[in-house]
Formats: structure tokens, C-alpha cells, sequence
């Protein structure tokens, strides 16, 4: 049976992403916001789309909480299969690969991927909102329960799936609008951009396995 404590957890962090999608999706009243949105919308930022995805994996995680409370674990393995595979393949390397890119190119040169004008138009709380928080969250997802990883061949490859799907949809909206989605791709060649993606895929792949680690560190 499913704590109580884990349920109301999952739905507060169900709401609070809800949230942050919501007040983000309200960029229309300001003259700024549609500049930064444009040309692909908001889907072309992997931190947003993280934001969805998180939205996505605890909306999930309740229902699964719910259920189990309701029917027992029998009756909903499917769902609970879904859950975990989400987590393992996407939730986890995808938030902790936004933190941990995020902060590393801010630290070194924060106008590669955050210039100082965003400071006027997006406010510090929800800066750590979408960069910050996202890790502590998805960290205590990996100590308040269990999940039942994929072989790696097939993790991986999932992973690899989506890596390539996003950085396709990078390469589109370039040559349709000749914009990058980030400033740090208008600094590199044509070989740093191909090094880049594929050292992003490189470490986006060690955190899938880091999580592996953790989960068995923690539940064997």
C-alpha cells in the first residue's frame, strides 16, 4: 500500500509543476516574453520541455498512488511499469542533465545560455524554479521509492531516441528561422556543434547510468 506521506508529496509536486507551466504560459500580457518565445514557441527549450515532462511523470505518479490505494498493486503493473520506465529513461537524466548544464555554462559564461537582459523579464524565483529546484525534486523521487530500471540496451536507447529528437528539432527551427534556440550553438563550428551534441549525449547517458547506481545503492 501506497504511504499517505508519499501521495500528498507527489501531489504537491504535481501541483507546484502544474504551476510553473501555467504562469509561464501566461508570457502574452508582456512585450518581451513573445520575442524570447518566438520562433518555436516555448517547446523549443529543453527546460520547459522538462517542465511538461515533469508534469507529465508525476501526473502519472499520482494516478499510480491513487490506484494502488484504491485496486492494490495487481490490478495496475502496467501503470507502474510506465511510471518507472518514465523516471529511469527520461525524468531523471532530463532534469538533473537541465541543472547540471544550466549552471555549468552560467558559471562559466552566463550569456551562452541565459543573458543578462532574461533577469528583467523572468524573475530569480522562477530562474531556480526551472534550473534549480528541478534536482532536489527528482533527487528525493530516487529516496522516497523503489523504480524497476530497463536493461541498459533498452534505457539507453530510449534515451538516445528522445536526445536525437530534440536536437533535430534544434537543427530545424535554425534553418527555418536561422535563429539558435541558445547562443552558445552561434559560437561553435560546424565540428563544435557536432562535438557538443554529442558530448551532451555522452553525459546525458552517465546520469541515466548514475541513477541506476543510485536506485540500487539505495533499495539493493
Amino acid at each position: 500500500m501506497t504511504k499517505t506521506s508519499t501521495c500528498i508529496y507527489h501531489f504537491l509536486v504535481l501541483s507546484w509543476y502544474t504551476f510553473l507551466n501555467y504562469y509561464i504560459s501566461q508570457e502574452g500580457k508582456d512585450k518581451v516574453k513573445p520575442k524570447i518565445f518566438a520562433n518555436g514557441a516555448r517547446w523549443k527549450y529543453l527546460t520547459l520541455l522538462n517542465l511538461l515532462l515533469q508534469t507529465v511523470f508525476y501526473g502519472v505518479t499520482c494516478l499510480d498512488d491513487v490506484l494502488k490505494r484504491i485496486k492494490g498493486r495487481k490490478d495496475i503493473k502496467f501503470l507502474t511499469a510506465f511510471r518507472d520506465l518514465l523516471f529511469a529513461t527520461l525524468a531523471f537524466p532530463v532534469s538533473t542533465f537541465v541543472f547540471l548544464a544550466f549552471w555549468i555554462l552560467f558559471l562559466y559564461n552566463r550569456d551562452l545560455i541565459y543573458p543578462k537582459v532574461l533577469d528583467t523579464v523572468i524573475p530569480a524565483w522562477l530562474n531556480h524554479a526551472m534550473h534549480t529546484f528541478i534536482f532536489p525534486i527528482t533527487l528525493v523521487e530516487v529516496i522516497l521509492r523503489p523504480h524497476s530500471y530497463p536493461s541498459k540496451k533498452t534505457g539507453l536507447t530510449l534515451l538516445a531516441a528522445a536526445n536525437i529528437t530534440y536536437i533535430i528539432r534544434i537543427l530545424w527551427l535554425y534553418f527555418e528561422t536561422g535563429t539558435w534556440v541558445y547562443p552558445v550553438f552561434a559560437k561553435l563550428s560546424l565540428v563544435g556543434l557536432a562535438a557538443f551534441f554529442s558530448l551532451s549525449h555522452i553525459f546525458i547517458a552517465s546520469i541515466y547510468l548514475l541513477g541506476e547506481k543510485l536506485n540500487h545503492w539505495k533499495w539493493a
